[in-house]
């Protein structure tokens, strides 16, 4: 009997959708969409449970894994992903990897050493010291900050309408679509608003579009929250540098930024102005291909 090539298993668990792919060799044996609910990487021993179930669920009758590498949304330290990692070891008796999300990007691209930025519903930057420990900026969320993307956008948005009303000036493009987006009636209730959101980060950034939407009307203060957002993620990179990472590449992933090209050309623009001899990538192959990348040594 024909003994089956090891599964290697790839999972990517964003903010919405968890995307898993196990490959046989170079054969794609199962590649499995859910959405995240669920997912608490702050649990140790729950999120292991959830990576073990969904696992389970995905790969087909009769198999198990060889090796599972995991790029985890809000894994946000080295300890923390060291402890999912060695709870989902214990449960599967495999060898195991877990890092954050943005630590796919640049296996995804085929630039192992690359930078990984992600400016999605959040934005956070992940790049590798030379002795090859991964260093991550940015990541704090919509309260604080995550600049760039898009629950940050909004935020910033909200500020600057604000500022406006203050100066007197009527309410232009910005004002008018971010109210009829929030169903305020104007300025001054934006504020409460937003502070009745359940979740910050995917209730404001549901509001984005009309921040890009007023700039391509004309709204000078849209325009300016974007280019001031594209600054902000090319700081992303900036810290990474002064920090010791490689910064010779960027691979860049996220639906706001991505989707949206006068933020994309923001970054672009002020990364080039930071760092002149960095190359950027978007990435145009799903991130789940770093997961499956990383754990394919494991075996």
């Amino acid at each position: 009997m024909q003994v089956p090539p090891p599964l290697t298993v790839g999972i990517d668990v964003g903010g919405t959708k968890t995307h898993l792919r196990a490959c046989a060799g170079a054969d794609t044996v199962t590649d499995h969409v859910r959405p995240s609910d669920g997912w608490r990487p702050h649990d140790t021993a729950g999120a292991a449970d959830w990576l073990a179930a969904l696992i389970h669920d995905a790969l087909p009758p009769g198999t198990a894994p060889a090796a599972v590498a995991v790029g985890g949304h809000a894994c946000e330290t080295p300890r923390q992903c060291a402890g999912i990692r060695a709870a989902l070891h214990t449960r599967l008796g495999v060898p195991c990897l877990v890092v954050g999300d943005a630590e796919l990007l640049a296996p995804a691209a085929g630039l192992p050493d690359g930078v990984g930025l992600v400016a999605g519903t959040g934005s956070v930057a992940v790049g590798r010291l030379p002795d090859g420990t991964a260093v991550q900026v940015g990541g704090w969320g919509a309260a604080l900050g995550d600049e760039g993307a898009s629950a940050g956008l909004v935020r910033e948005a909200a500020r600057a309408v604000w500022a406006a009303h203050d100066r007197a000036e009527p309410p232009d493009e910005l004002a008018r679509l971010l109210t009829a987006s929030l169903h305020v009636p104007e300025v001054p209730a934006l504020g409460a608003a937003l502070e009745a959101a359940a979740s910050f980060s995917a209730e404001w950034g549901r509001h984005a579009p009309s921040v890009f939407e007023a700039a391509a009307a004309g709204s000078s203060l849209a325009r300016t929250v974007i280019a001031d957002g594209g600054r902000a993620l090319a700081e992303l990179v900036v810290r990474l540098a002064a920090r010791g990472a490689s910064v010779a590449d960027v691979v860049v992933a996220g639906g706001t930024v991505l989707a949206q090209p006068a933020l994309y050309t923001a970054f672009t623009e002020a990364l080039a102005l930071a760092l002149p001899d960095t190359r950027t990538h978007p990435l145009r192959v799903p991130p789940v291909e770093g997961a499956v990348a990383l754990a394919r040594p494991l075996t």
